[in-house]
């Protein structure tokens, strides 16, 4: 089996048959599925138990019982998982259109057969706000480095992850509320190399209301501790003072004529400083 979705959820049953109403009316169905409710109250359960798949060759499975948060929930997800890859689609979060899976598996082939296959296979998203507005994320993200993870990370609920990295990276810090895909992201790219490949294919639609997005001083919180754990002092030093200095370069890159004239003005500057240190540098003993 090539590909296990795994869904998650807690009292969230709008957000769960939105969900899974998109996996199921997905053409392929060369895949399995995989719900993880959380001992819900609000009616999930009895909707879970309700999904009929008789008219469909889907291989259907689920858990409701209690757990100790969201990450526990998604290492039972992938502990039960029998595909080769595995996409974390939680509950609330859905699929752009019926053909995500054909599109995201054709292209994963393509790329074995190619001897290219990747353990992170990534895809685009779209955000969407509580008044349900919507932001298409156009950023290529092809290239990703240290620096990535210091300032932000890589969408999560879009990724296709081979189930073999988490033997390696090893599966979600349980003891992190909001931030452990982060780093199981940072770490599985950065510390164990492992191969990452984007594609520009939409694949989800993102609320943007989970608590992630909305409890920023734990997430803040609880990214300076992993950073502190992952980076060396040094590193981390460096990242922190010229980060601003990186992200204003950047931002100027995107309108070329001021990033001219700033970069004319910064070789001007540049000149001053060889002058005065090739002329008043210098000191007699």
């Amino acid at each position: 089996m090539k590909l296990s979705i795994i869904t998650i959820n807690y009292n969230n049953l709008s957000g769960l048959i939105k969900t899974v109403t998109s996996v199921l009316n997905q053409k392929s169905i060369d895949f399995e599925y995989i719900v993880i409710d959380g001992g819900s109250t609000d009616g999930s359960v009895d909707y879970i138990k309700s999904i009929d798949l008789s008219d469909k060759q889907l291989l259907f499975s689920y858990v409701s019982e209690p757990d100790t948060g969201i990450y526990n929930a998604m290492n039972k997800g992938i502990a039960m998982a029998q595909g080769e890859y595995v996409h974390l689609l939680n509950s609330g979060d859905w699929l752009v259109d019926e053909n995500v899976v054909v599109n995201m598996l054709c292209e994963l082939d393509l790329l074995i057969q190619n001897s290219n296959q990747p353990d992170v296979f990534v895809g685009n998203r779209i955000s969407v706000r509580a008044d349900d507005k919507v932001f298409r994320h156009s950023e290529n993200l092809s290239k990703v480095s240290a620096y990535t993870f210091y300032r932000g990370t890589l969408e999560h609920t879009s990724a296709y992850f081979r189930r073999s990295m988490f033997d390696i990276v090893g599966n979600y810090d349980e003891s992190l509320k909001i931030v452990s895909d982060w780093k199981w992201y940072l770490e599985a790219l950065i510390k164990y190399n492992a191969k990452y490949i984007f594609t520009d294919i939409y694949v989800s639609y993102f609320d943007t209301t989970g608590i992630s997005s909305i409890n920023l001083a734990l997430d803040k919180e609880e990214r300076r501790k992993v950073l502190e754990e992952v980076f060396h002092p040094t590193i981390l030093s460096d990242y922190d003072r010229y980060t601003e200095a990186i992200d204003q370069n950047e931002r100027l890159r995107r309108y070329p004529f001021i990033y001219f004239l700033f970069f004319f003005v910064e070789r001007i500057l540049f000149k001053i400083d060889k002058w005065k240190a090739k002329y008043f540098g210098w000191k007699k003993l």
